[in-house]
């Protein structure tokens, strides 16, 4: 897999001088900014490294108008975050406002820009029951409830970082690389694909692809079982289709603990596990998170 990375340097003169009984502090504050991703493009995660010529206490970015948080590599005085890039995100020049803030309370400011390019993604026709294309108006007070549930989910994520390693694949089975594939159901265009499709049987063990806390198990009209996993800063896991759940809403979970199994519930034509991540409400590859932390 290719990687592209550029590199930005920010310099900041201080103008600070230190008490008379102290050497006068540097004058020069610099920020080396890179990032690693399979492509800037719609649905890809980006790791942005940030390197500071002086030892930093905090650094912090926005991207695409969400708050990044950074972590440290002790290892190598690096700190990365991660930025997501939503499936409907128009190509363009995109730009990431970052602030880091030395031990000796000084603070830095650059801008990284980020070249999103267009990316062209399959469309599928399949034929389901006419009740999942044009839902009967008595459950469309249902989906709407729905929908909003969610989206205050997805707002609230736990302040905590949860996750320190890699990401794990859910189960064994191949993706079908469904990720962004646009769909018309019954000859209808609906919302893209959202999420990547996993082959695997009814009953298979889903695993927690990462520590997190469980936010939701429930029962959706489109996505039928689900369980939603929190791993912090952002960072959600959402599977959907489940046959049943091993895990309970408030469970703290730890990598590759069972947290369901497959079934074929909701909008579906056969078992399957599919796989949401959202990173800060963006919709992103969970393969692209895979490759870019792999397990």
């Amino acid at each position: 897999m290719k990687y592209v990375k550029q590199v930005a340097v920010a310099t900041l003169i201080l103008g600070v001088l230190a008490s008379s009984d102290r050497a006068p502090l540097a004058t020069t504050f610099k920020l080396d900014v890179s990032h690693h991703a399979r492509a800037l493009q719609p649905g890809e995660i980006v790791v942005l490294e940030v390197r500071p010529s002086t030892p930093s206490v905090l650094i912090h970015a926005t991207a695409f108008s969400n708050s990044i948080k950074f972590f440290p590599d002790s290892s190598n005085g690096l700190w990365r975050g991660l930025v997501g890039i939503d499936l409907d995100t128009i190509p363009g020049e995109y730009p990431v406002a970052l602030r880091a803030t030395d031990h000796e309370g000084r603070i830095a400011h650059t801008t990284y820009v980020l070249h999103v390019e267009t990316k062209e993604f399959p469309t599928r026709r399949l034929s389901v029951s006419p009740s999942f294309v044009n839902p009967p108006a008595e459950v469309l007070d249902r989906i709407r409830r729905e929908a909003a549930s969610l989206a205050v989910i997805f707002r609230n994520s736990d302040t905590d970082r949860q996750w320190s390693r890699g990401f794990i694949a859910p189960v064994p089975g191949e993706s079908t690389s469904s990720f962004g594939r646009r769909s018309v159901y019954n000859g209808e265009a609906r919302s893209p694909h959202s999420g990547t499709d996993f082959r695997a049987a009814e009953g298979t063990a889903v695993k927690a692809p990462n520590a997190a806390t469980v936010v939701l198990t429930g029962d959706l009209y489109f996505s039928g079982k689900v369980i939603i996993l929190d791993h912090g800063w952002g960072l959600y896991s959402y599977f959907a289709h489940l046959s049943s759940f091993d895990v309970a809403q408030g469970d703290v979970v730890t990598q590759g603990q069972t947290v369901g199994r497959v079934g074929a519930t909701g909008r579906v034509t056969g078992p399957h596990l599919h796989w949401t991540v959202r990173l800060n409400d963006a919709r992103v590859d969970p393969l692209s998170l895979m490759l870019l932390l792999p397990g």
